[in-house]
């Protein structure tokens, strides 16, 4: 699945030499340029963000305030980016949730270096946590990326497969097709909005008994993965 990152900076150069490496590695890039929209995006976008690349010295907030409230609700990796070298600053952002620091100007090949690893870090810490998922009688198993329903193994194409984890994922929640579209195919996705309804369809082909379906059209809103005889169960 596409990485996301969250560029909060608010020099126009390195914004666009950043969006330009970024994308180059294939990254997905949010950019927020002020510490206000930097929590706006985190707040309606937090779903799909991997990391967050935050400069300390920003107008509205400062970086360090951006921070310590995005640390109240996540552990998203955070890798400052700023001209303050003194050793002072650099225990303050590592102290306040950041999880790595690096000085301007810097070599790009360093911060590229810097976000694999933090990702890295991150990807082991979400998969010593959990592994599998499961709804009702289907499983699915990020390590050997199997996927059963009723002991069955369903065989499913990267994009379906990715599109069935960010369900499973967010289970009993209603995702938007704007929210699946950029968890699944990347902020910067260029293609129709159907895209999505077209992979919900071949989803509940293979997944979605006739009886027993899981996966749910909101009308209006977007898609939910739930067992709605558990509910039943629960009213009765």
């Amino acid at each position: 699945m596409r990485r996301t990152i969250l560029l909060v900076e608010d020099e126009e150069s390195l914004i666009s030499f950043l969006q330009t490496e970024l994308k180059f590695e294939d990254y997905a890039v949010i950019v927020a340029r002020d510490g206000k929209e930097a929590l706006t995006d985190y707040t309606s976008k937090s779903r799909q963000i991997n990391l967050i690349l935050l400069d300390w010295m920003l107008p509205k907030l400062d970086g360090l305030e951006v921070m310590r409230r995005i640390r109240r609700h996540d552990d998203v990796p955070i890798i400052m980016m700023t001209a303050r070298d003194y050793v002072g600053d650099k225990v303050a952002g590592l102290d306040n949730g950041a999880d790595d620091y690096i000085t301007k100007p810097f070599e790009i090949e360093e911060l590229l270096a810097r976000i694999r690893v933090a990702l890295r870090r991150d990807k082991k810490q979400n998969n010593a946590s959990q592994t599998s998922y499961k709804i009702a009688d289907l499983l699915l198993d990020t390590k050997s990326r199997q996927v059963r329903r009723a002991g069955k193994v369903i065989q499913l194409t990267q994009r379906e497969y990715d599109l069935l984890l960010s369900l499973i994922k967010h289970k009993e929640e209603t995702l938007t097709r704007d929210e699946l579209l950029n968890l699944v195919w990347g902020v910067d996705f260029q293609g129709q909005l159907n895209i999505v309804d077209v992979y919900i369809r071949y989803l509940r082909n293979k997944i979605d008994f006739e009886n027993k379906p899981l996966i749910h059209t909101v009308r209006g809103v977007g898609y939910t993965l739930r067992d709605d005889n558990v509910n039943e169960k629960k009213e009765k």
